[in-house]
């Protein structure tokens, strides 16, 4: 009996890289015990250690799609994870990005990579502020070109990689579903963690990160009130990804096909709801609302706008007009939301007309990198790093001018608008459908909450909604795709539309 030739040679390779792997594994054990005989514990231990990394090389290699799930696990991890090490671990980000493109590149020996997949309308627009944001290192304004290195990462080279590699190794259906289950999972985690910190207390590692002089400041109110951080860079950042993953959850939870999928849902998005409140994070509460208002008006559906309608009416009530559980101190704060007289909005307001003045003649702004931490870092003694931003958006401002964020802005409009136009005319499927108008809904509160916060501009919400953006984008895609393996299909009974999974 004949063997198939391609079968033949992948066998025979798959054989070549197992006696490749037994070997390395065999000399490295074979030295980590020669190191150990001559009392060289830590050169032994390092051989033993090494095979994991380099085993993990391989498994990206051969699959470049487990290194973007990788990066997803990075992600929401590695800044909490520099509370613990005293390593650059945010970099970690930028190693997976650059490691799975050069995966991507290296497996197009062994499969066809489609590569025109990346090249689209997102791919595109994230090029080009790219560039933009390549161009600022010869702004004459600037002053560090090492603050822009570590600027740019989160403004502009974040989305790119993001969005070409979904593009190319996290394209279809069951991408997306595995997308939901970890960011869901990510939130439990982030939930669980920060009511550890609210019920029990800090660990000595986050204590000592609390007594760094900024850090006290914002994290520890009036001295005793801790605003609950979890394993985010910050309580600010952690409240806005909690409100967006409650938005998210609760759309998904409201349409989920299974009753266990629903009440799952539901409860991550009780969850993150809850977070947000303990975060003390206030612009925060503009993601739950402009998120559930966008989401009454995509649904579509009379009772749900009606229901919706009144419940975001009755919040508003709750917060502006009453002082129901007013000795509670979450509460009192989430209400100074509306307070128009608050110190702090005062001076950020003030702080925006400087930013007005300096930036009269200066259409590029200050220089990416300028203001913010990495100004504080690199060039401390400038005005645009002692002057608060306190917003995203102020900061893409200051830092690259009206230019910059107005092509920022018309990029992050495109996104929705073209997800919107989507979810009303083109996708069929409602599952699809509900999904998409799921991280659309989130996505527009973190654009109106990045005004006061830099919502969009921190981990893990920059990579979480650049990705779900994507995988939106090719929605239509698989609905094609399935449609057209229905009618070539002679099983098959004729096409008679999606049902609607709503009950």
């Amino acid at each position: 009996m004949s063997v198939n030739p391609a079968i033949r040679k992948e066998h025979n390779k798959a054989l070549i890289i197992k006696a490749v792997v037994i070997t390395v594994l065999v000399l490295l054990l074979a030295g980590a015990i020669y190191f150990f005989s001559k009392d060289q514990m830590l050169a032994g231990m390092v051989l033993l250690a090494l095979p994991f990394p380099l085993l993990y090389l391989v498994w990206v290699f051969s699959s470049p799609r487990l290194g973007f799930i990788s990066l997803l696990f990075a992600n929401y991890f590695v800044v909490g994870l520099g509370r613990y090490i005293p390593v650059p671990t945010g970099l970690m980000v930028d190693a997976l990005l650059l490691l799975t493109l050069l995966a991507v590149f290296l497996s197009q020996f062994n499969q066809k990579i489609e590569w025109k997949n990346a090249v689209r309308d997102y791919t595109m627009l994230a090029l080009i502020w790219m560039i933009m944001t390549a161009f600022q290192l010869l702004n004459p304004e600037a002053v560090s070109r090492a603050a822009w290195f570590y600027a740019m990462r989160s403004q502009a080279f974040y989305m790119l990689l993001t969005i070409i590699l979904v593009y190319l190794v996290f394209n279809k259906a069951r991408d997306l579903d595995l997308f939901i289950k970890l960011t869901a999972w990510f939130t439990v985690l982030a939930v669980s963690k920060g009511l550890i910190q609210k019920y029990i207390g800090v660990d000595s590692w986050e204590y000592q990160w609390l007594l760094v002089p900024g850090n006290r400041t914002t994290h520890l109110l009036a001295g005793q009130h801790l605003r609950v951080f979890s394993f985010f860079a910050d309580a600010g950042t952690y409240g806005s990804s909690m409100a967006y993953a409650g938005v998210v959850f609760t759309v998904l939870g409201l349409h989920a096909e299974t009753r266990k999928k629903q009440v799952f849902y539901l409860l991550v998005a009780l969850g993150g709801i809850f977070g947000m409140v303990i975060s003390g994070t206030r612009s925060a509460v503009a993601v739950l609302l402009m998120g559930y208002m966008l989401y009454t008006l995509l649904s579509k559906r009379f009772k749900t706008m009606v229901s919706m309608g009144v419940f975001l009416l009755l919040a508003f009530i709750f917060l502006k007009y009453t002082t129901i559980g007013q000795s509670n101190y979450d509460i009192r704060r989430m209400r100074s939301v509306f307070n128009r007289e608050d110190a702090s909005l005062n001076v950020r307001l003030d702080n925006r007309r400087l930013f007005r003045e300096y930036l009269s003649d200066k259409p590029f702004g200050g220089g990416v990198g300028s203001s913010g931490n990495w100004g504080l870092r690199f060039t401390p003694d400038t005005f645009l790093a002692k002057v608060p931003t306190d917003g995203w958006y102020v900061q893409l401002w200051v830092e690259q001018g009206i230019v910059g964020l107005s092509f920022y802005l018309l990029l992050l409009f495109y996104f929705l608008f073209k997800s919107v136009f989507l979810i009303f005319f083109r996708l069929k499927k409602p599952e699809n459908r509900f999904r998409a108008i799921a991280f659309v809904s989130g996505m527009s509160g973190l654009m109106v909450s990045s005004y006061s916060a830099a919502s969009l501009g921190q981990l893990p919400n920059t990579i979480i909604v650049v990705t779900s953006m994507a995988l939106i984008s090719m929605m239509t895609d698989w609905e094609k795709k399935e449609l057209a393996e229905q009618a070539e299909s002679p099983q098959s009974p004729e096409y008679p539309g999606y049902p609607d999974p709503v009950r």
